[in-house]
C-alpha cells in the first residue's frame, strides 16, 4: 500500500535515483575506480601543476636576473662574465641581502602549519606544508638564484610542487599516509621538471624519501613525474639537459680507469658533505641576523666571481663546458676549488635552494681532472676526459646521496646516451660502497636524526587501525527501504553500505548486489536492507595492528573495511582504507635516508 500511495513527485525522484544508480553501477563494473586509481589521477594533476610552477619560476628568475644585471645572457656564468668586476662583487651580496630580509621578516607570517620542508612533511610529519612560509622561502630563493648564488633552482621547484600537492590533499581531506604520498608526488614532479628526467624524479622519492618501490607508491610517483616532464617539454622542448660528444668503449680493459674514478668519488664525497655541514654550523654560531649572513655569503661568492664568474649559479653552463672539453685542467682545478667555496658560503649562510646541481658540477670536475690524469696510466687506454666527467657526475652523486640506482638513471636521462651506461653503473656502485665504508650516514641520515626520525619511525611501527581509520562511516538500519539505500549509494559513491542495529555492525550491502532490483521497481519497493546484506562481512578491531588489517584485506576484494570497537560489542566506529595501510607499513620500514638535500633550508 505504501508503494502505491506515493506522490508523482516522489515516484519521479525515485526513478531519477534509479537511473543515476544504474549508470554508476555500469561505470563501476567497467572502470572500477579504486582508491589507488583516484590517487594516480590526483598524481597527474599534481604533475601538471608542478610543471607549470617550474616554468613560472624559471621565467621569474630570468626576469629578476635581467633586472639586477641589465643583460639577458643564456647562462648565469655568461651573464656575469659580461659584467665589470665591481658589479660581479656587489650583485650576489645585494641578492643575498634581499633574500635574507625576506626570510627574516617572512618567518613572522605564521599559520597553523609551520613545516616547509617537504622531506620532513613526508618522512616525519603528516604531509601538511605551510603555504605562507613556503612562499616566503621560494621568494627568497628567487633572489638568491637570480643574483648568482651558488645554489640550484631545483629546491624551490620541489618546494612549490610539494606545496600544491599538500594543499590539494588537505582540501580532499585525505588521510596522513595518502597525503604524504601526494606530497611525494609533488617532489617527484619538481625534480623531473627541473632536470627533464621523469624516471630519476620518481626513483629519487621512492628510493630516498619513501624507501619503497611498491607499485602502490611507485605508480603515482611515475605518473606525476611523466606529466610534469611532458608539461615542461611542451613549453621548453625535450632536448637532453647536457649535450655530450659521442662515447664508445673501445675495449673491456678501459673499464678499469672508470672503476678507479668511482673509488676516488667515494673517497671525496664524504669530505664534501662534511665541508658543507661545517660551513652551516660555523654560520649558525655567528649571532647576527640572517640577512647579514646571507649578504656576507653573497659577497664571498661575488669576490670569487671577480676572478672566475663560473662560480655563479648552479653550475649548469660550467658542466656543459666541461663535457665539451673547453677548459685546461689547471683552470678547471682552480674553478673547482672556487665553486666548492662558493657553494659552502651560499649553503652555510642559510640560503634557500638546492645543492643537487652544484654537486653534479663537483662530480664533473673531479671526473674531468681524473680523466686527464688517467691519460698517463700505463697501457693503451683511449681516454676521453669528457666521458670521465660524465661518469664522475654519476659516481659523485651516488656517493653523496647513497642512492646509486637514482644516480645511474638520472645521468642516463640527462644525456640520453646508452653507450655510457656500463662504466656509469660500475663507477656509481663503487662510489657508493666506498663512501659508505668511510661514512655510514649520508647527508639525509644526519639531518633526519636531528629532526627525530628514529622516534617517528618507532611511532609508525606502533600504529594501530584506530590511528588511520576514518570516523563516521555511512550506515543504514536493517529496516531501511530500498529507496534510502539507493539515495545513499548515489550520493556517496561508495562500494559498500554498512548496516548497523543500535550501533552494532551486522553486515554490509554491496553496490553490485542491488543491480538485480534496478529493473524491477515494484520488487525493489518491497526490499529492505536486512534482506540483501552480507552478514559475514569481515571487520577489523580498532586496536588491531596494521599487519593484521592487511591480512584481513588479503581475504577481501574491497578497498575499505569496517572498524569495530572490539570483538564483543562489535560497535561500528569507522572504516579503514587498504591503500592507507600499505602506505603506513611502507613508512614504518623506511630506512633513515632522506631529508632536505634538494630543498636545503
Amino acid at each position: 500500500m505504501q508503494a502505491n500511495s506515493t506522490t508523482p513527485e516522489a515516484s519521479d525522484s525515485r526513478r531519477r535515483s534509479l537511473r543515476r544508480l544504474k549508470f554508476w553501477v555500469w561505470f563501476k563494473e567497467r572502470a572500477h575506480p579504486s582508491d589507488l586509481q583516484v590517487t594516480v589521477f590526483w598524481a597527474g594533476i599534481i604533475g601538471f601543476c608542478g610543471g607549470v610552477c617550474s616554468i613560472a619560476f624559471r621565467f621569474a628568475t630570468s626576469a629578476v636576473h635581467s633586472l639586477l644585471t641589465g643583460n639577458s645572457a643564456p647562462g648565469m656564468a655568461e651573464s656575469f662574465a659580461e659584467l665589470p668586476p665591481l658589479l660581479r662583487f656587489v650583485i650576489p651580496g645585494l641578492g643575498g641581502l634581499v633574500a635574507g630580509a625576506i626570510i627574516y621578516f617572512g618567518v613572522r607570517w605564521r599559520g597553523p602549519v609551520t613545516t616547509t620542508d617537504y622531506m620532513e612533511a613526508v618522512v616525519l610529519g603528516d604531509g601538511k606544508i605551510s603555504a605562507r612560509r613556503s612562499l616566503v622561502k621560494c621568494l627568497s630563493a628567487l633572489f638568491t638564484i637570480a643574483s648568482g648564488g651558488s645554489i640550484g633552482r631545483e629546491g624551490p621547484l620541489v618546494q612549490l610542487s610539494s606545496l600544491v600537492a599538500s594543499l590539494a590533499g588537505r582540501l580532499q581531506k585525505w588521510s596522513a599516509p595518502r597525503l604524504r604520498l601526494l606530497v611525494g608526488c609533488g617532489a617527484a614532479a619538481g625534480i623531473a621538471s627541473a632536470y627533464n628526467a621523469p624516471i630519476a624524479g620518481a626513483l629519487f622519492v621512492a628510493e630516498i624519501v619513501l624507501g619503497s618501490v611498491a607499485m602502490e607508491i611507485f605508480g603515482p610517483l611515475v605518473f606525476a613525474s611523466v606529466i610534469a616532464t611532458l608539461t615542461v617539454r611542451g613549453f621548453l622542448g625535450g632536448s637532453p639537459l647536457y649535450q655530450i660528444p659521442p662515447f664508445r668503449l673501445n675495449g673491456n680493459w678501459e673499464i678499469v680507469p672508470y672503476l678507479l674514478l668511482g673509488l676516488a668519488a667515494g673517497v671525496v664525497a664524504p669530505w664534501f658533505i662534511r665541508f658543507l655541514r661545517a660551513s652551516e654550523n660555523l654560520a649558525a654560531r655567528i649571532a647576527v641576523p640572517v640577512y647579514v649572513k646571507m649578504c656576507v655569503g653573497g659577497l664571498i661568492v661575488g669576490g670569487l666571481a671577480v676572478f672566475h664568474p663560473e662560480v655563479c649559479g648552479n653550475g649548469y653552463s660550467a658542466v656543459n663546458a666541461i663535457l665539451r672539453g673547453e677548459w685546461f685542467w689547471q683552470t678547471l682545478a682552480v674553478i673547482l676549488v672556487f665553486k666548492i667555496l662558493a657553494t659552502a658560503a651560499t649553503f652555510g649562510s642559510g640560503a634557500v635552494g638546492g645543492v643537487f646541481t652544484p654537486t653534479l658540477f663537483v662530480g664533473a670536475s673531479l671526473g674531468f681532472l681524473f680523466g686527464n690524469a688517467a691519460q698517463h696510466l700505463p697501457g693503451h687506454f683511449v681516454i676521453d676526459p669528457s666521458a670521465f666527467a660524465l661518469v664522475g657526475m654519476g659516481a659523485f652523486l651516488a656517493a653523496t646521496t647513497h642512492a646509486p640506482i637514482m644516480a645511474i638513471i638520472m645521468i642516463f636521462e640527462l644525456t640520453l646516451d646508452y653507450q655510457i651506461i656500463l662504466p656509469l653503473m660500475l663507477a656509481c656502485v663503487v662510489g657508493y660502497y666506498t663512501s659508505v665504508s668511510i661514512e655510514k650516514r649520508s647527508i639525509y641520515t644526519e639531518a633526519l636524526k636531528r629532526k627525530g626520525a628514529g622516534d617517528y619511525r618507532q611511532q609508525l611501527a606502533e600504529l594501530h587501525v584506530r590511528d588511520l581509520m576514518k570516523t563516521d562511516p555511512l550506515t543504514v538500519l536493517p529496516t531501511a527501504r530500498f529507496a534510502e539505500i539507493v539515495e545513499k549509494f548515489v550520493a556517496t559513491r561508495v562500494n559498500y553500505l554498512y548496516v548497523t542495529e543500535r550501533d552494532r555492525f551486522v553486515g554490509a550491502i554491496s553496490l553490485h548486489d542491488i543491480k538485480n532490483y534496478l529493473n524491477a521497481p515494484e520488487l525493489a519497493a518491497l526490499v529492505i536492507a536486512g534482506d540483501i546484506l552480507h552478514e559475514s562481512f569481515p571487520a577489523v578491531r580498532a586496536e588491531a595492528s596494521l599487519s593484521e588489517a592487511l591480512e584481513r584485506f588479503a581475504r577481501h576484494d574491497g578497498e575499505r573495511l569496517p572498524v569495530v570497537n572490539n570483538s564483543t560489542d562489535y560497535q561500528l566506529i569507522g572504516s579503514i582504507s587498504k591503500t592507507d595501510v600499505i602506505l603506513a607499513l611502507a613508512g614504518s620500514s623506511r630506512s633513515a635516508a632522506a631529508v632536505d638535500f634538494v630543498a636545503a633550508q
